[in-house]
């Protein structure tokens, strides 16, 4: 086992000096570090250059900081494609393999409740590919937002409120559009209004956003007056899913037995032994694995 772990995620894409860059950072004096994630495509087409700005706006994807490159080096809460020294994973265990989509969050959390620091250096980059169609990205998006509502019932603490805000905009709807049914049904029309001004603000900000999104572009397509729609769609997609998760939270709970968290002290009881036995073969043992 080396003596720096690196994680790399699927449909992604890492440059040369990737793997350099890391190292470096770590022989600074850093446990865990990594770098921006932004977004990237396979082929410019107008259409992959729309979903392209859905993607890399903080309006259809997330406010996260590892999504776009930021100058400096700061300490971030959780990054994607992370570089681990081998001790990290002696005091916390490995990845939690319960968790489909979260399990970074989850294993970052348990990092910083143990004392570590996230690193993240504007020296460091790598990409994701985005999905090549709509339907790829609402399947994801809703995939995503499930896995919120599954990771509630295992470690609530290493999700942000933010996670919660497209669940929160779904039931907002459909709790206000009742509401405005039944005071249709009954002639009180007043009971539309929180309805109208929850739609009416939605609207404006997607409007605004889309406007930002199409200024700052590189490229202009014709097609991207459609950012709106597509900004709706994934907002409900990864609300939904968050519903869905949360619903079938408790049962998918009921499934799970104990092999995630034996797997999880099987990774450090497996470092731990892996360490002794090479400090004692180059004569440099240490009981501390701090």
């Amino acid at each position: 086992m080396g003596d720096v772990i690196i994680r790399v995620d699927a449909h992604a894409e890492i440059p040369e000096n990737f793997i350099e860059k890391n190292v470096e950072l770590i022989e600074s004096g850093e446990y865990v570090c990594g770098g921006a994630r932004p977004s990237k495509i396979d082929e410019p087409t107008a259409f992959k250059e729309m979903l392209f700005l859905a993607e890399s706006s903080m309006f259809g994807s997330s406010i996260a900081g590892y999504r776009r490159k930021s100058e400096g080096k700061k300490y971030v809460n959780s990054l994607f494609h992370g570089a681990y020294r081998r001790e990290v994973f002696a005091k916390v265990g490995g990845f939690n393999k319960d968790l489909g989509r979260t399990e970074d969050n989850e294993m970052h959390y348990r990092i910083r409740q143990a004392g570590y620091k996230i690193c993240q250096s504007d020296e460091i980059i790598s990409y994701q590919h985005i999905r090549n169609t709509l339907g790829g990205m609402i399947k994801q998006k809703f995939g995503n937002g499930k896995w919120i509502g599954l990771t509630l019932g295992v470690c609530y603490q290493c999700l942000s409120s933010f996670h919660f805000v497209p669940f929160l905009f779904v039931l907002t709807l459909i709790c206000s559009g009742a509401v405005a049914v039944a005071g249709d049904m009954f002639g009180f029309a007043v009971m539309q209004l929180p309805f109208i001004a929850i739609i009416s603000a939605y609207a404006l900000a997607d409007l605004i956003m889309t406007a930002v999104a199409i200024i700052t572009a590189k490229k202009k397509h014709i097609i991207q007056i459609l950012l709106p729609i597509v900004f709706f769609i994934l907002h409900i997609s990864y609300g939904v899913g968050t519903f869905v998760g949360l619903i079938i939270m408790p049962f998918w709970k009921m499934t799970l037995g104990k092999s995630a968290k034996s797997e999880i002290e099987e990774v450090k009881r497996c470092v731990i032994e892996n360490t002794k036995i090479k400090g004692e073969q180059d004569g440099t043992a240490d009981n501390d694995n701090r």
